[in-house]
């Protein structure tokens, strides 16, 4: 049995956008019915998958009430949270665990600069008021700011109900991370999981990559949880070149994954919310290319 609370494949869901621009209330249904059905181990909503940047707050709390009145408790749902201040960030944490959320995900206040040591009192001010785990997402090289190794493990000695952490970061930071932490946290990484055999050697609990090969990588990790490494790896191999062409940047992952999955989840045309990546020709031959073998999700 894993040692975490909290461990396996997390898609963070996207959201998808009906002609008129609103969110698509039927399309997010069978977003988490697919991955559900694929199974997945838990799912997330409210990060950068699904463009938290692009929708109001009422729209991020639609958001989080479709997903946990969908999932049904039947997975745990962890919901990121990205409201602008101590107060909002509290208020939606409470919202999210009156609804069901197992966990919650905080992102930085949208500062152009903070030191250590104010956003480790901006996370734990929050974290104190949370009725359920708390955990951090960590990448200053998407979002413009974050904590060092040393930062995460100050702010969970402080307000130990920050226990878990989402890293995007490569296989050796993730070693290191997983070394220096030494288990405070449950570690999940997300590059969309590019580097998910190392990242589960490493000690993660695992990852939250979007929902475009989320059925194959929820079976990756559990067979690297029954013993069979040989099998895991076989199948990682299957679609690593179709993650790391989606991982080119959010961008691009927000074009071309939200895409494939549209098509693996049997909907219709995809209408992004500008501002947005133009697919082209090139881009979607070569989503073709190294997706040619997923078949229906959930199916």
């Amino acid at each position: 049995m894993s040692p975490h609370r909290f461990h396996g494949i997390y898609p963070m869901l996207y959201a998808f956008f009906d002609a008129n621009g609103a969110l698509d209330r039927q399309a997010m249904t069978r977003q988490v019915e697919g991955c559900i059905a694929g199974g997945v181990h838990g799912v997330a909503v409210g990060g950068l998958a699904s463009e938290c940047g692009k929708l109001s707050p009422a729209e991020k709390r639609d958001l989080c009430d479709w997903v946990l009145t969908d999932a049904a408790g039947r997975v745990p749902v962890s919901v990121t949270i990205t409201e602008p201040t101590i107060d909002l960030q509290s208020e939606m944490a409470q919202r999210a665990a009156d609804r069901g959320a197992a966990w919650v995900v905080l992102q930085p206040p949208p500062v152009a600069e903070i030191s250590e040591e104010d956003l480790i009192g901006f996370f734990g001010a929050v974290a104190d008021t949370s009725p359920v785990p708390v955990g951090i997402q960590n990448a200053p090289q998407f979002i413009g700011i974050g904590l060092s190794d040393d930062g995460l493990i100050a702010l969970n000695k402080r307000h130990p109900n920050v226990s878990i952490l989402k890293a995007e970061g490569d296989a050796m930071a993730s070693a290191a991370l997983a070394k220096a932490s030494a288990g405070a946290f449950d570690l999940f990484n997300g590059r969309n999981g590019v580097d998910l055999i190392d990242t589960l050697a490493a000690g993660f609990a695992g990852v939250i990559p979007s929902p475009d090969a989320c059925d194959v990588q929820a079976r990756i990790y559990d067979l690297v949880r029954s013993g069979d490494q040989a099998a895991a790896e076989s199948a990682f191999k299957g679609i690593a070149p179709l993650l790391g062409f989606l991982m080119l940047s959010i961008d691009h992952l927000l074009c071309y994954g939200k895409r494939l999955t549209a098509r693996r989840l049997g909907l219709g045309d995809v209408h992004d919310r500008v501002p947005a990546l133009a697919h082209n020709a090139f881009g979607l031959e070569s989503l073709e290319r190294w997706s040619r073998d997923l078949g229906p999700l959930g199916a």
